[in-house]
């Protein structure tokens, strides 16, 4: 019975060594599925905290290219009104503008008034003031 004892034993110390290499080495694949698992999120949080980040820098980016087309078009405008103001200078010193500067002068208004601007209009005046029955025909 020894020997079948010692068989026994040395059987039973085999199977609990593989039982202990079974365990050991299942929980370290248990570990490294863990750690994988753990990776995962940490590797899905990271993206979504980049995509975040990323969306938030565009809307960022978005909102100072439209300030700078809306800068643009006043800089345009302005640019627009400065022409504007170059032409009609340039009208001036040639000449071509002189009506309007007759228009808001007063005493073109008041001559205006007195139908001075109308060289028909003077006409008849001077005729009127020459010949005395006119004058009062007209009263």
């Amino acid at each position: 019975m020894s020997t079948v004892l010692i068989i026994v034993i040395v059987v039973a110390v085999v199977v609990l060594i593989g039982l202990l290499f079974g365990v050991t080495k299942g929980r370290r694949v248990a570990a490294e599925r863990r750690q994988e698992r753990e990776l995962n999120r940490r590797r899905e949080q990271a993206v979504t905290e980049h995509r975040q980040a990323a969306e938030a820098r565009t809307g960022r980016a978005e909102e100072a290219e439209h300030r700078a087309r809306v800068a643009s078009a006043l800089a345009e405008r302005e640019r627009a009104e400065a022409r504007v103001h170059e032409e009609t200078a340039r009208s001036h010193e040639l000449g071509l503008a002189d009506d309007d500067l007759m228009r808001d002068d007063p005493a073109s208004e008041r001559e205006a008034a007195n139908g001075r601007d109308y060289p028909e209009a003077e006409a008849e005046r001077e005729e009127v003031a020459a010949d005395p029955r006119r004058q009062n025909a007209d009263r």
